[in-house]
């Protein structure tokens, strides 16, 4: 699933997916602003994406087109901080976002105004972690690997690491399938595998932080067991060397 990537990762200088039917019962629905208006979000828009994808969203050269691919495909690329990207690429990155929380509200509504009919930005809720592992074995793992490191694919791809991702950009990228990821409606994955999925994800993420043992620099424990094996060989050439020093008195 997350398959070819909670591809947490978008194509060429796209802003966002194609548009899939909204899933039902946990989408907040965002308010509808005039693409012809005055406003941040239009005035935020024509500034940082109009070139690429066109005044009213309708696609250019180096950008395909906003029309209909719902808030939460846009709200996804810019609070992961992979648009706007300064250069065409084939898979930007998670960073930064380059703008404010308020912002990106802005420029959700604004694109949003263009066309209607992809999916709204998830409500997510606490789910389950033993039923989101599971999901996450069959679905996201074969990409992403086991513990949500991320993994390359093929033709310069990778499927990203998930340990950045929050509860909400991990269902955002479920149903909108950024990159090479497959999209999951709510007919394929109901609102609640989402919540258990994202559950699970953010498990992962507190794993990776604390990874058991002694901290040392938290390289894990299999750093831990060398750094203990060198200290035992250590004693035990100190121990030789002192009973050699005693046979030879």
């Amino acid at each position: 699933m997350l398959g070819a990537a909670l591809t947490l990762a978008a194509g060429p200088a796209a802003l966002a997916a194609p548009a899939t039917p909204p899933p039902s019962g946990s989408a907040v629905s965002t308010p509808t602003g005039t693409a012809s208006g005055g406003g941040r979000g239009e005035e935020l828009f024509r500034q940082n994406c109009a070139s690429c994808h066109g005044e009213q969203g309708q696609g250019a050269q180096r950008g395909p087109s906003l029309v209909g691919v719902g808030p939460a495909s846009v709200d996804f690329q810019l609070s992961t901080g992979r648009m706007p990207v300064p250069d065409e690429v084939q898979q930007p990155r998670h960073g930064e976002p380059v703008f404010s929380a308020e912002e990106i509200s802005a420029l959700v509504d604004h694109v949003d105004s263009f066309g209607g009919g992809g999916p709204q930005i998830p409500r997510v809720s606490p789910g389950s972690i033993r039923a989101g592992r599971d999901l996450f074995a069959v679905n996201c793992a074969p990409c992403h690997g086991a513990t949500g490191a991320g993994a390359p694919l093929t033709n310069g791809w990778i499927a990203p690491p998930l340990y950045d991702a929050t509860s909400v950009q991990v269902a955002e990228a479920i149903r909108v399938g950024p990159g090479l990821m497959p999209v999951f409606p709510s007919q394929v994955l109901t609102d609640e595998q989402v919540n258990d999925l994202a559950m699970y994800v953010r498990r992962l993420r507190a794993e990776q932080l604390d990874r058991g043992g002694n901290p040392l620099g938290r390289l894990g424990p299999l750093a831990e067991g060398l750094v203990a094996w060198i200290a035992t060989l250590g004693l035990l050439v100190a121990a030789a060397r002192w009973l050699g020093r005693r046979a030879g008195e």
